[in-house]
């Protein structure tokens, strides 16, 4: 198993991950009749793409010995209704300026990160928007 995920009432819930113990609480969203003081689950899944690029890309960059610490991604998620679901993920990413990466490694990077698994098991009707500034 992956995780144990327990009901604590008040539109919230905590997952344990199994292998180390730690914990994620979750509360609905202000526009899904929560308080918004923690990830909401489809927060989660739009986080756990920016993760996963970030994750493939850095062993991609371990294999090239580049070093990809200080890169950043902002994550905005779209939602939308009837039904409600995720309509959109953008994800920007932001390298820092001391990083001197050619073409041939930028493109290696870029590719790693739009094929990890999150990215190719979310639905094709979720649009995913990448951006690279490099």
């Amino acid at each position: 198993m992956t995780s144990s995920i327990v009901y604590k009432g008040e539109l919230r819930t905590e997952a344990e991950h199994l292998h180390s113990h730690r914990k994620i609480e979750t509360d609905a969203p202000l526009d899904n009749q929560g308080k918004a003081e923690r990830f909401s689950p489809s927060d989660l899944v739009a986080t756990a793409l920016g993760s996963c690029m970030l994750t493939i890309m850095g062993i991609k960059a371990r294999d090239m010995q580049v070093d990809l610490e200080g890169v950043q991604i902002d994550i905005q998620k779209h939602m939308k209704s009837e039904p409600r679901r995720i309509g959109g993920v953008d994800v920007t990413f932001h390298f820092p300026s001391n990083l001197q990466l050619d073409e041939k490694q930028k493109t290696i990077l870029k590719n790693a990160a739009l094929t990890c698994p999150v990215a190719k098991s979310i639905h094709p009707e979720i649009e995913q928007n990448v951006v690279f500034n490099w």
